[in-house]
């Protein structure tokens, strides 16, 4: 029962972080983003929180900062299941899960670019 109500707790924490932050520091990545050439994978950010989705297989949520031209992601598995880890380093191919840096290449208004050593991501504002 105890575990029940920390993930009500937990939920409810960042649905409150989110509703209240209203963008915040997060500047141009304010919004949703879609993966270039991907109708299921998507990350978000409003504040300092990144959601991290892709519908077909699970979402979870971490904080981030943008600092210069870099992007560091502290994500949370609330879970704790291997499903959490696979999304972050798989799916979207961050690693390491628990903390992610990543070049920001390029922002506007319509367009994210992310780039870590040889690997690149496009996305679209959603």
């Amino acid at each position: 029962m105890a575990k029940f109500f920390k993930y009500i707790f937990l939920l409810t924490s960042y649905i409150f972080l989110l509703s209240c932050q209203e963008g915040g520091d997060a500047g141009d990545l304010l919004g949703q983003w879609r993966l270039s050439g991907s109708d299921t994978q998507y990350i978000s950010f409003s504040g300092s929180i990144v959601w991290i989705k892709n519908l077909k297989e699970n979402e979870l949520y971490g904080n981030f900062q943008h600092v210069g031209d870099s992007l560091f992601i502290q994500c949370y598995s609330i879970k704790g299941i291997p499903e959490d880890t696979t999304l972050v380093e798989k799916s979207f191919g961050f690693r390491p899960f628990n903390n992610i840096r990543l070049k920001i290449e390029t922002l506007s208004s319509d367009r994210l670019q992310l780039r870590k050593d040889n690997q690149t991501w496009s996305f679209d504002k959603y």
